[in-house]
């Protein structure tokens, strides 16, 4: 464990995302998925009902900072995998696909938990704010870029 606590910047976060990143691809590759399947199936999965295709893909790109053609291309993939129905404008999460969907989120649930023992509520607030703001700060700079 690290006893003396870095400034947050952003080397320090990226470090963070890509090492929590590399636990949650190899869970993946386990279940045969890839990090974009992933995050494009979940909200599918937690979703009460279907959800609207271009929602979805709106969603997905501008989470991951990726074009709406390549997530349609991921949405193909979890169909062709039967994780996924469409149904014209419509994307319907399959018993396989809610199945996987549990299994991966309890197995990354399990290190989840392991990663973030004895850090306190406090401060997982904190750092939660704090990224929360930093996150912010970034799109809008990015949709600035943009212009």
């Amino acid at each position: 464990m690290t006893t003396t606590a870095p400034t947050v910047d952003g080397r320090v976060i990226a470090l963070a995302h890509y090492a929590g990143r590399a636990v949650l691809e190899s869970v993946l590759a386990g279940h045969g998925m890839t990090f974009q399947q992933s995050v494009t199936l979940r909200p599918v999965a937690v979703a009460d009902a279907a959800v609207e295709r271009d929602a979805l893909v709106a969603q997905i790109a501008d989470a991951l900072k990726i074009e709406a053609a390549g997530v349609h291309g991921v949405v193909e993939e979890l169909a062709a995998k039967q994780l996924i129905t469409t149904e014209g404008p419509k994307v319907l999460i399959t018993d396989a696909g809610r199945e996987l969907q549990t299994e991966v989120s309890t197995e990354t649930g399990k290190i989840s938990a392991r990663i973030y023992d004895g850090i306190s509520a406090q401060d997982l607030a904190t750092a939660g704010r704090v990224l929360a703001l930093v996150t912010e700060r970034a799109n809008a700079e990015l949709a600035a870029l943009a212009e």
